[in-house]
């Protein structure tokens, strides 16, 4: 299963919605700091997410972004990072 890196960044008004919406990012996400999260989806997996949040969220006051990382262009990063290894199983759920 071919997997893309996605960053998923949110600003949601609602403490409720937000808890929400971290219940569901818990599901996809590799990694979190505050406010964006890293996952690597697959094309199905990037409709489940889109769907699960747009039931979550008020699209008046609030904002989801999902941004694709080309892969073409090189990422400079600050730190340390472990690349994920995808698993003979995914539990989303």
């Amino acid at each position: 299963m071919l997997r893309s890196l996605y960053i998923a960044a949110y600003d949601i008004r609602s403490a409720r919605r937000l808890r929400k919406a971290l219940v569901v990012l818990k599901g996809y996400a590799y990694g979190r700091k505050k406010s964006v999260c890293e996952c690597y989806l697959s094309n199905g997996e990037v409709r489940q997410l889109l769907e699960s949040i747009h039931r979550v969220i008020n699209e008046e006051d609030d904002r989801f972004f999902l941004i694709r990382h080309d892969g073409a262009l090189k990422a400079r990063t600050c730190g340390r990072g472990v690349a994920p290894e995808d698993p003979d199983w995914f539990y989303i759920g």
